[in-house]
């Protein structure tokens, strides 16, 4: 047996996972650089869908840690060759998680201005982000149902069905941002930042259609939950519970990030907006590497073959840095027109151009944390991860971040809470990742 996985095995993986993953950044993406540039209250605009995109992607990283509790679950179960003994349980729990995103959607809807009052959001942009977000957040069951049937499908190491339904969607959303958001005369109103929310809505239930139709054509898979609780529902629900736990750590930063913004004035939080999503940009485009790796860690896991596991980390590790070296050279390459293409307000783009290079220099140290979560998360490993970014985020991020606003730093000190923070999340979990694959 080959001892290593090669370059072309793990981008079988990794690539479709890469355009699968950063569907959901370019939705939010595509809402900002359009309503950003409409002609009336654009830098409010500009704000509140920065507000509700980063919280979004928070409360959608936090449920997709279901996806990763299947995918680690059902991979195990794949390396072993027992794929049967998990039939019951990808049906269990999509009907958990349609039941999971209920509990999300009905609290945050009726209290979507308290949330966002939570942000200091106020005026134009406390209402836009409230409106924006009740269109938003009916997306959620779908979301749902599509990360679970994902997890399910990287399970068994396929990545490419996923892709398919979220790049359709991506570009119907993209047609749809257009329509909505600006309208065609005498035809269809502008709908400004409600059209941009429900383009989104439109593109996610496509997405869920089309994941359905290869869940029903391509596995082994139903929706028949059978009669008794599956004896590894338990486990998943645990893991779940870690892996939520966890996420939720991540989202206190991303709160308190955007909180210090909003205090500092609408151009500094929609400039931070700008920032916030293109860094998920290029978190969920790593991502791509780290899913690749979960599978994998999973299924060689569920083999025993722990030295092909080590090999493939380090293989992984470089080539996610090689992909974020190069995000970021073509960034430094259209430094001063990326900004403009979400926002034409000259205090905007001076405050995002002043940063904007802190946040790439950052990338290589955050594409390590991304990859090594997704080995211990395919391992199964959710209390190390949750205690990890507990650590990261509450003795790591907050104390720099108060320290930073302290002597007047302001976005910069943002952007430097958030290198401390990725240091701590990447390199113990590498030295402790070398030091159980050596115990092994």
């Amino acid at each position: 047996m080959k001892d290593r996985i090669t370059f072309k095995q793990i981008n079988q993986l990794a690539i479709p996972a890469i355009f699968s993953g950063i569907a959901e950044s370019l939705i939010t993406l595509t809402d900002i650089a359009m309503v950003g540039n409409v002609k009336e209250n654009s830098v409010e605009a500009l704000a509140a869908t920065g507000l509700v995109g980063s919280l979004l992607s928070g409360i959608i990283w936090i449920v997709a840690q279901t996806k990763t509790s299947i995918s680690s679950l059902v991979s195990q179960s794949f390396g072993a060759k027992k794929l049967e003994e998990v039939k019951y349980l990808v049906p269990q729990a999509l009907y958990f998680n349609i039941f999971l995103s209920l509990v999300i959607l009905l609290p945050t809807y009726i209290f979507a201005n308290h949330i966002f009052g939570l942000y200091h959001a106020k005026d134009t942009v406390l209402q836009f982000s409230i409106d924006y977000y009740r269109i938003r957040a009916f997306g959620f069951p779908l979301t749902l149902i599509s990360l679970t049937l994902f997890g399910a499908f990287r399970g068994i190491q396929n990545t490419i069905w996923a892709m398919k339904c979220s790049l359709v969607a991506a570009f119907i959303h993209v047609f749809l941002d257009y329509i909505l958001i600006f309208g065609i005369e005498g035809i269809i109103p502008a709908f400004h930042i409600k059209g941009a929310a429900y383009a989104s809505l439109i593109a996610q239930f496509i997405m869920v259609i089309m994941a359905f139709y290869y869940y029903f054509t391509k596995t082994s898979f139903s929706l028949n939950p059978g009669s008794h609780i599956h004896p590894f529902f338990r486990k998943y629900v645990s893991l779940s519970f870690n892996f939520i736990l966890r996420t939720a750590s991540l989202n206190v930063a991303f709160f308190m990030a955007n909180s210090y913004a909003t205090d500092y004035g609408k151009d500094y939080i929609a400039a931070q907006s700008i920032l916030m999503n293109i860094w998920l940009f290029f978190s969920f485009f790593i991502d791509g590497y780290a899913g690749a790796g979960n599978a994998m860690a999973g299924r060689l896991l569920g083999e025993k073959n722990y030295p092909k596991l080590w090999a493939l980390s380090k293989d992984i590790s470089k080539y996610s840095i090689l992909v974020a070296c190069g995000l970021i050279l073509i960034c430094f390459i259209f430094y001063g027109k990326i900004g403009s293409i979400f926002n034409q307000d000259k205090n905007v783009l001076l405050i995002f151009n002043s940063v904007f290079w802190l946040v790439l220099l950052m990338q290589p140290i955050n594409t390590l944390a991304y990859i090594f979560d997704g080995f211990f998360k395919g391992m199964g490993d959710a209390k190390l991860l949750r205690n990890n970014l507990i650590v990261a985020t509450f003795f790591g991020f907050l104390p720099t971040l108060y320290l930073t606003d302290l002597f007047g730093f302001k976005i910069y000190g943002i952007w430097i809470a958030f290198g401390v923070w990725m240091f701590l999340r990447s390199f113990p979990l590498i030295y402790i990742f070398k030091k159980r694959i050596n115990y092994f």
